[in-house]
């Protein structure tokens, strides 16, 4: 079947025949070559309608297929977190420290403040080598394909941390396993988004922070269970078990149908229409109609190749992309920079805050489950009403505040040490639970709805690439300063990621939208009108208007007043 590009509104809709199969032939793939404009209008604005009506409960029954895929899919992210989570949490690994570590004065092992930076941040240097290449990849390959490739080099890089004798070769390892690392991070969430409903939406892209934590307490636990052993083995099991992902994954998602956003954009009309048929089961209740869901995909990759002109990462900083690209920058960097980088050393601090290796471990296996009932629970403030945008931001004051009392508990005396290091990690969970009712889970479902179809990907590779630049910057700060041989400032390290997260509070309140409850194209429209970020939720919008009556409106409190071409409010 030839991949043609999707005809522009209005075109003549030629097709050469000789590429055409019999077998492939579908009444979506002939409407797109000769049904007219304003039927693929109507088409699409009668699949609009449906989704925005469209219940949750109703969401659930018509796409189950598409709930299953997204899981395994984002179940990709549940093994990199378990990966992760053994690079960090290592450091307080007493048969670990013993192998790759220094002789202390107090008769310790310990691997130093700059090989525990570099570690960290070879990870991140090849996550951001993956990010880059991912924007290239799954653009021409697929989402499925692209995964798959991923998962296959995964098998391979493990060997190297399963052989490792030294800190260089670890450092090759987190190097090597970060490059597929990083186009999971975003793939995941990109697929997500673009094989369910409005109503699914916030729900599956959110899940992805679930499989974090899943593999992180997987990876603790671990860790916890070989703290009797006093053998080599008790730090090459934890690797070794790297190897239980990726085999089945890849078997699995070798059958997972494609995206059809990205079919559609690929001009492959009939294949899209497969996709969504794979994807969603007969259910009359919501009067679904494949037909029409893909001529609104096609209505949207249509409007928003008029409002982009290419498909580039320099398309990202172009126009009304800009702010686009900006906000899904900030929402990724604001999870490092609210704090959640100091959590992720929570065994190391807190052991240098006075707890055995036994009970920090049992604090981090805490603080890890509560990163996965936090994703429910965020689901059920989401399903209460609360939008992204008021999750978000409140989110981040709580954070904040418990960042400054974490600080203040560094003004306790050292006679009550013990208590003040209890009291600490207390903080630490209490912390992660409000991170991942708000922040940690919000920005999965925030960066996923407000970049634009057409350069999604590489604007959500752009957002994660500040994410782990700023974790770069983050990875080689905090280790200096709870580290006890150089900055050592224990728990006033709290004061210093409450400053931070104190000027996310500002960004968030005043550049990040409302997307609950948006279509895809009405997004389009209200960034290409300029609406205010505070403005999102209250404004209406009309996306099958023609072109020159195409506008918002955005509601105030006195009254609903218009948005014009050039975006001031009238």
């Amino acid at each position: 079947m030839a991949q043609e590009r999707i005809p522009e509104a209005g075109a003549p809709h030629d097709m050469d025949k000789k590429h055409a199969s019999p077998l492939r032939t579908s009444s979506v793939e002939a409407a797109a070559h000769t049904e007219t404009s304003e039927q693929t209008t109507l088409n699409a604005k009668s699949a609009s309608d449906k989704e925005h009506s469209m219940t949750l409960m109703q969401g659930i029954r018509l796409y189950p297929k598409a709930i299953a895929w997204s899981l395994l899919i984002s179940t990709c992210i549940a093994m990199e977190g378990f990966d992760l989570a053994l690079v960090n949490n290592l450091y307080g690994f007493p048969q670990w420290n013993q192998k790759f570590g220094t002789l202390q004065p107090d008769g310790s092992f310990s691997v130093s403040a700059a090989w525990q930076s570099g570690l960290s941040n070879g990870a991140n240097v090849g996550e951001i080598i993956g990010l880059i290449l991912n924007g290239f990849v799954s653009e021409r390959f697929g989402y499925k394909w692209t995964v798959v490739g991923c998962l296959t080099l995964i098998m391979g890089f493990t060997a190297i941390f399963f052989t490792a004798n030294s800190l260089a070769q670890l450092l090759v390892a987190e190097i090597l396993c970060g490059i597929p690392w990083g186009v999971f991070q975003t793939l995941t969430i990109s697929y997500a988004s673009e094989v369910c409903p409005v109503a699914l939406r916030g729900y599956l892209t959110t899940y992805v922070n679930f499989c974090w934590g899943l593999g992180q307490l997987i990876a603790i636990g671990v860790i916890k269970a070989m703290l009797n052993r006093n053998d080599h083995w008790a730090y090459r099991i934890p690797y070794a078990l790297q190897w239980m992902w990726p085999v089945p994954l890849a078997v699995g998602i070798a059958f997972a149908p494609e995206s059809p956003w990205w079919l559609v954009r690929k001009g492959r009309i009939a294949d899209a229409k497969d996709s969504l048929l794979r994807l969603t089961s007969l259910n009359r209740e919501t009067d679904f109609d494949a037909d029409e869901t893909v001529s609104m995909m096609v209505h949207t990759t249509r409007l928003e190749e008029k409002l982009t002109s290419g498909a580039s990462y320099l398309d990202c900083f172009k126009g009304v992309d800009l702010r686009r690209t900006e906000i899904v920058c900030m929402v990724w960097a604001m999870q490092n920079l609210s704090g959640n980088s100091f959590s992720n050393y929570s065994t190391y601090f807190l052991q240098q805050a006075g707890l055995d290796p036994s009970t920090s471990y049992s604090f981090a296996m805490g603080q890890y489950a509560i990163n996965m009932v936090g994703v429910f629970g965020a689901w059920g403030l989401m399903s209460a009403g609360l939008g992204r945008r008021t999750l978000f931001l409140y989110g981040l004051c709580g954070l904040c505040l418990m960042l400054f009392i974490m600080g203040f508990l560094g003004l306790v005396p050292a006679s009550h040490r013990d208590q003040s290091a209890l009291a600490t990690g207390s903080i630490m969970i209490v912390w992660a639970a409000v991170y991942q009712l708000t922040v940690g889970t919000v920005a999965y479902s925030l960066v996923a709805e407000l970049s634009t179809r057409r350069l999604q990907i590489k604007t959500v590779v752009l957002g994660r690439g500040l994410y782990v630049i700023v974790g770069i910057v983050c990875s080689v700060l905090t280790p200096y300063m709870i580290n006890p041989t150089a900055w050592n400032w224990g728990n006033y390290t709290g004061f210093f990621w409450a400053a931070s997260c104190a000027l996310c509070i500002v960004y968030s309140y005043f550049r990040l939208p409302e997307p609950k409850g948006r279509t895809f194209a009405e997004l389009d429209v209200l960034f290409e009108q300029k609406v205010p970020a505070r403005k999102f939720a209250k404004a209406s919008v009309d996306v099958f208007a023609g072109e020159g009556e195409r506008g918002a409106s955005t509601g105030s409190d006195y009254g609903t007043t218009a948005v014009g071409k050039d975006g001031e409010v009238r």
